[in-house]
This record gives C-alpha cells, structure tokens and sequence, in this order.
C-alpha cells in the first residue's frame, strides 16, 4: 500500500498536541502541534537546538512535556520510559549505535527481554527470518556487534524495533555515519516499511535527503513549528520549487528590513599577507566523528572569519587540528608565514595561536584550580611565575588581580575554584588567559554557548574588538545568527569538507542556510 493510500484510511498512531518543553534559560519545544501517520516517512528538519532532539526524547521515553499532550491511536498517554514507549509501539534507532560490541547480533536483540523467562533464541530466529526475508535483508545473528559495518548495526538496531512489533520508528540523524551506498539502501529500506503500514519519523540535516526519502516534512526553528509539507503538496512541487521552500521555512523571515541581522563586511587589505593559510589539511576519521577531507583557508589580519555547519561536520576536528591537539595526516598550517602543523600545543601558543574551547570545564580549565592557576594554565613551571620549578606566589597573585580587573571577572577572589564561577566568568577567565599577551589569531568554538543575555554580549562585543585590534579571529559557531551579527565571511562545514565560504550580506543567510543543508552554493 502507498503512503498517500495508508493516508487516507488510516488515523494517525501519534498525535503532538501544544507540546511545551523548557530546560533552564531554553524553551526547547514551544507550543508543538505534530502527527504521525501509518505509511509516511515524516522528516524533521532544523538547525541545531530548533528543538528535534527534545521531541524525539519525549516520544522515546526519556523525558516529559511540561504541557500539552500526547496521544497514541487517539488516547492521551504519559509515556514514562523507554520500555514503556517500546510497550506503546515506539522504537528509536539513534545517531550513534546502542549495541554492546562485545555480544553477538542474536545477544544483543535479546537484551531487555523479560527477566523471568529464558531467552527464546529459535523464536528470535524465526522472527528475524521472517522479517529479513521481508524487507530484503541479510542479518547473521551470530556475528559479534563489532565485527559489523555501521549499515549493518542500524540495520540490526532496526530490526531490534521491529521484533518488538514497533509501529512508529524514530530515526535520528541515522545517516551521519553513512557512506552514500550506506544511505541509499537505507532509503530504500525505509520505503520498504512504510509500505507496509509503519510510520517513520526520519531526523536529518541534509535537504537531499528530505526530499528524496520523505512523504511529508515538518520544520522546527528555536523550537517551534514554523511549516510543514504535506503529500499532495510535496508532490505537486517540482525540486527547485520546494527546496526554496523548505530554506525560506529554516533560515528566513527572521528580521526586518530596519535590522538586516548581518554585519558588514570590513573589505580586507590585499595588501596584508594572510595571517593564517592551511592548505590541505587533512584529517583521518573514526568511527564516531568525521575527520577533515583536504581542508583549503586564509584568514587575513583583522578579519573575523566564521565557521557554519550542523553540529559534529568537524568543526571541533578543525579547532584540535589548529591548535595542535590533534595532529594532521597531510597538508600545512602556516602562521606568520611560519609552517606550524608539527608545532605542540605550547609552541603554537607562543607563536600566537590561541585557542578557546567550548568545553569551558572539562577542557579549558581545571575546576578544582584556583582562578590564579588557571590564568596560567599553559605557563606552569615556565619563568617569570616560576623559577627553578618555585612557584612565585606573590607574582602569580598580582598577575591574576591585574586580570581580574581588566576582564571584569566576578570572583569571590583569585584563590577560588575557577569551577565555582558562573559560565560568563569562566569563559572571563580563558578570555583574559589566552588574549594577554602576543595573540596574533584567535580561535573560538562556541564561545556564547550556554551563556546568558548579558554575557553574551559582552562577549560577542570583545571578539569584535579583538579582530578591530588586527588579530585575525576563527570563530566557529552553530549559531547562525551569531555568525551574520559578527563576521566578515561565513565557510561552511560539511562531513570534514568546507563546502563554500560566503561573504557576508543581505544575501547571505540564505547562502549559508543552503550550503548547511546539503545544497550547493
């Protein structure tokens, strides 16, 4: 049976009515209205924190709304767990694979069984033949979880669904890991269930995909629901057409012709040399994050050099292969003119490479350090603040007062724990530590993330003036309205790949918006 046959005798199995879901300083779902029809494959789209993740964990079990309702086959239900929400005929396959490696394929479908009945592994045998040989896949249930390929283990994952007489199938982000072979068969294998009666909601970044494996697609922004298209309408536009649609739906409309909601552009010096080139660099992948794929840019001095893309397309890879964290297969990083890719972490910093992390806590401090240590966390044992392995207390003290006063950090005193500060403070913190002396680029990742209005922007106000000091800024955010607000020019980050760099304008919402999601520029 056809999606748009199943549509049109079929009720749908869930039913989102004004779904409210707010965690502290975030409204994640607003006033949600969402139903999933048998026989359709339903596409979630929307940036990063539009709200898909929140719905999927309400529908999956791991949280509940603060209001509003859900419903399945027309009947308000609370669903309180995972099991619960298998026992309801929910099943989600995430973007990363829950299978214990160490078992065998047959092992892991059988976890979370009843616990007072032995496992039935000839009846799980039958059950799997029986639904492979249906969908036209093979799946050897003795193989180990860890000697299978990603497609194989989403394969078994799907099955794990299906054996529990799942009706609604929840797929997210299901083909970051894929190759291209991998993502076409799961298409293929999506179809083959909605033909037979399942509801898939299918959560991606990439348009091509919306459009090539979806019935119906629903749109989310900063929460809401701003849009959706339906069969009739899906297939009465042609893939220009809603495409457009679909880009106005995510990235437009969101400012008034008064507020253009983009900065100008500084017209860089071409008679100034780039302060910063790599050329080439690459980066090998693993299995749970992308790698960089013969990455090519120049930052100039001055300019304020933005990094796009979906959360996890090796933004963060670029940023420890910058910094010396990760090193580089092929390609060169060269600073000043200087190469630097075999450099450590502590030499780039000399050179004046600085890098500020979004981990504030796990990765750019350490919590349990006084605020005057993490000042100079990257100088321990170095001269003037030690000598001959001494620490110069008193020096040390003067040097975090100075700092403290220059950076406005809100500390009981320079001997509290840096982890005992708000965020803003501690973001104060590798701000006044990496930009104190001899800066020359600086690289930010995230940097306003879980921050607050007022520390937002006062922190969006210092990046703009450390680029109007001549330091060439790289700053790398999943938040597109902060990129427009501040940069010069926007590159997009694709599976590891810089897809196209745009520079900013009246134009370029729509520009960056088309390249995140799969378009060309």
């Amino acid at each position: 049976m056809t999606a748009t046959s199943h549509q049109a005798a079929a009720e749908p199995i869930v039913t989102l009515e004004r779904i409210t879901k707010a965690f502290p300083g975030v409204v994640a779902n607003d006033n949600v209205d969402l139903q999933i029809l048998p026989g359709e494959v339903h596409v979630l789209l929307g940036e990063n924190g539009a709200g898909k993740s929140t719905l999927i964990g309400l529908l999956s079990g791991l949280q509940q709304p603060d209001s509003g309702s859900i419903q399945i086959d027309g009947t308000q239900r609370a669903i309180n767990s995972p099991r619960h929400a298998l026992s309801l005929g929910i099943g989600t396959v995430f973007q990363h694979a829950m299978l214990v490696p160490t078992l065998t394929v047959a092992e892991n479908l059988l976890l979370g069984g009843p616990w007072w009945e032995r496992p039935r592994k000839e009846r799980l045998r039958e059950k799997v033949d029986e639904i492979s040989k249906s969908l036209g896949i093979a799946v050897d249930l003795d193989a180990y979880a860890h000697d299978l390929s990603l497609g194989e283990q989403q394969q078994v994952e799907i099955l794990r669904a299906l054996i529990r007489d799942s009706r609604v199938l929840i797929l997210d982000e299901s083909t970051s890991m894929l190759t291209p072979k991998g993502i076409e068969e799961l298409g293929s294998l999506m179809r083959r269930l909605v033909n037979r009666g399942l509801a898939i909601i299918f959560i991606t970044h990439k348009l091509n995909e919306a459009v090539s494996f979806g019935d119906r697609i629903s749109v989310l922004k900063l929460g809401r629901k701003v849009g959706e298209i339906g069969p009739d309408r899906f297939k009465s536009l042609d893939k220009a057409e809603l495409t457009t649609q679909i880009v106005e739906m995510m990235f437009g409309g969101q400012h008034s012709e008064d507020d253009a909601g983009f900065h100008k552009p500084n017209p860089l010096s071409t008679a100034e040399p780039p302060v910063l080139v790599l050329d080439g660099v690459t980066l090998e992948s693993t299995s749970t994050a992308p790698g960089l794929n013969s990455v090519h840019l120049e930052l100039h001095p001055g300019e304020l050099l933005g990094i796009a893309g979906i959360d996890g397309n090796g933004q963060k890879q670029l940023a420890d292969a910058l910094s010396g964290q990760s090193r580089i297969e092929s390609g060169s990083i060269t600073l000043n003119g200087k190469r630097i890719e075999t450099h450590s972490v502590g030499e780039r910093r000399d050179a004046g490479l600085r890098y500020l992390t979004d981990d504030r806590l796990g990765e750019g401090t350490v919590s349990t350090f006084p605020v005057s240590l993490n000042f100079l966390l990257k100088q321990i044992g170095s001269p003037p603040y030690w000598r001959n392995q001494i620490e110069r207390r008193a020096d040390i003290d003067q040097h975090a007062e100075h700092l403290i006063q220059d950076y406005d950090v809100r500390t009981p005193s320079a001997h509290t724990p840096v982890g005992r500060l708000s965020g803003g403070n501690i973001q104060k913190v590798l701000l006044a530590r990496e930009l104190s002396d001899g800066a020359k680029v600086v690289i930010f990742n995230k940097p306003t993330y879980g921050l607050d209005l007022s520390n937002t922007v006062s922190t969006r106000q210092r990046i703009r003036d450390i680029a109007a000091s001549g330091l060439g800024v790289l700053l790398i955010s999943t938040d597109l309205e902060e990129l427009l607000e501040l940069c010069d020019r926007i590159a997009v980050m694709d599976a590891g790949t810089i897809t196209g760099i745009v520079e900013n304008g009246e134009n370029a919402r729509t520009e960056v918006g088309r390249l995140m999601v799969g378009l060309s520029q």
